[in-house]
């Protein structure tokens, strides 16, 4: 297993926790190439809070994908806490996404045969802690989004609003140096919605942890902290 080391999340404000140089990502389609992501540069600091926005199909899941390590780039680099996951093998990438990224899918990818605290605890538990630390740790987080009282419920007894809200209470139990969202309100009701903002601006604050949020909400968009466009491939300033 090779060394894997992210750098403090200690309060500094030029503190860079994503890096991406050049990135690009083509895919084969019959005789031609496409190309999703055309050489992109994306730089985001601990606890900033990072919108983008674009058309369906511009890439922007891809780049998600690619952030999380769940998908390898065609060229270019990415590098999170000072890690370049080009240096990483699977399973020491499986680990690194463990410890250090949290996803929000927008399709939350529930486990169905799982509770709701059960699904939330599982990366603690792949991650070696005990049963019972996970899932007190697990329902703390039910609780912070407002599903304490569904934590015996498996994902067929709840909403699509309840499940998305388990989605992030396990996005955030492991305490990621970087959270990526698709659509991470989409099937919120507005207080609802408004609270998980709340929750992402205290992280944000208080971990430093950063979030790339993915929305065609431009209002959800409009509350972080910059907004960028992707098309072409490219990432400019919407």
């Amino acid at each position: 297993m090779s060394d894997i080391h992210v750098e403090s999340r200690a309060p500094k404000e030029s503190a860079i926790m994503l890096d991406c140089r050049q990135l690009t990502r083509t895919y084969s389609e019959g005789p031609q190439n496409l190309t999703v992501l055309d050489h992109l540069d994306l730089q985001v600091r601990a606890g900033e809070r990072v919108a983008v926005v674009g058309s369906s199909g511009s890439g922007k899941t891809t780049l998600l994908n690619l952030l999380g390590g769940l998908d390898r780039p065609t060229d270019g680099e990415i590098v999170i806490g000072g890690q370049s996951l080009a240096g990483l093998g699977e399973a020491d990438l499986g680990r690194f996404r463990n410890r250090y990224i949290g996803f929000v899918y927008q399709f939350h990818h529930l486990l169905a045969e799982f509770t709701a605290a059960e699904n939330v605890a599982l990366p603690l538990i792949v991650r070696g802690q005990s049963r019972k630390a996970a899932t007190e740790r697990a329902m703390q987080l039910l609780e912070r989004v407002g599903m304490g009282p569904r934590g015996a419920h498996k994902p067929g007894e709840l909403s699509g609003g309840e499940r998305q809200r388990v989605a992030i209470a396990r996005a955030l139990v492991t305490d990621p140096s970087l959270v990526l969202m698709d659509e991470p309100t989409g099937n919120l009701d507005q207080t609802t919605a408004a609270n998980i903002l709340a929750m992402m601006d205290e992280l944000a604050t208080t971990t430093e942890c950063a979030f790339i949020v993915v929305t065609h909400d431009l209002s959800l968009a409009a509350h972080q902290d910059r907004m960028l466009r992707l098309d072409q491939g490219k990432l400019t300033p919407a």
